[in-house]
């Protein structure tokens, strides 16, 4: 059985070549991905070791790998990260630990470098039963129970159809796990009313929808498995990168 991480990468290959406006993105994409799945291997494979879940404590393990991943990045990046990973791979391990503890500390997906290095670290905690330690993890139900990331891309599936989400799961920006979500609930602020919410597709991507909300003015694009099962969420939501230009007009 295909594994996660090629399944992703399988995606971005497969959907690069035909893609109208995001084929950059989704060449980078798959080579971070190469990246990550590297990491992800590197921390499943060390014997005798398993994460803790703090990031201060693993951090020795993980500094092993950061400099390959910023050669990655460098060699395939757009040049603005290019230059970003240029300029880190100068900076010593003590500032580079810094900068990522408190990237870990706030749970925040806003920062590229800290976010996709972290990833493959996230993944292996949860797989390996670990919980994180040391990060802001909120109740509400619009963040990941994991981690406490804000979600990347909602999708439907087919499901029991008692499941209380009604088929919609989120996507964890920060961990790449998935969770339960309710179907008609705005994902950024919770807006329940019918009336404030708005759903928009393109012909040209036809199981990608805009998931809108009037109340606090977020989308967040939903993938519908139930037209492509083979598609993959966080690669397809790339894919559609020109619904973006339009939604946020």
């Amino acid at each position: 059985m295909i594994d996660w991480w090629d399944k992703q990468i399988q995606r971005a290959d497969q959907l690069a070549p035909q893609a109208n406006g995001s084929k950059e993105l989704l060449t980078f994409y798959a080579q971070l991905l190469r990246a990550q799945r590297y990491i992800y291997d590197y921390l499943r494979s060390r014997e005798g070791w398993l994460p803790s879940g703090d990031l201060e404590s693993d951090w020795l393990v993980l500094n092993e790998v950061v400099p390959g991943f910023l050669k990655a990045v460098e060699k395939y990046g757009p040049a603005t990260l290019a230059a970003e990973a240029h300029d880190l791979s100068a900076t010593s391990d003590d500032v580079l630990a810094e900068r990522l503890i408190t990237h870990w500390r706030s749970a925040s997906d806003i920062q590229f470098f800290e976010k996709a290095f972290l990833q493959p670290y996230l993944r292996w905690l949860a797989k390996s039963d670990a919980r994180p330690v040391g990060r802001e993890i909120s109740a509400s139900e619009r963040y990941c129970p994991f981690c406490g990331g804000n979600p990347q891309v909602s999708f439907l599936q087919n499901k029991e159809t008692t499941a209380e989400s009604g088929n919609r799961d989120l996507i964890c920006a920060s961990c790449l796990s998935s969770w339960e979500f309710r179907r008609v609930v705005c994902a950024n602020c919770g807006e329940e009313r019918p009336a404030k919410l708005g759903y928009f597709h393109s012909p040209e991507f036809d199981h990608v929808r805009i998931e809108a909300c009037d109340t606090c003015k977020h989308y967040i694009k939903g993938i519908d498995l139930t037209r492509a099962g083979f598609a993959a969420p966080l690669i397809d939501e790339i894919d559609a990168a020109p619904l973006d230009l339009w939604a946020r007009e």
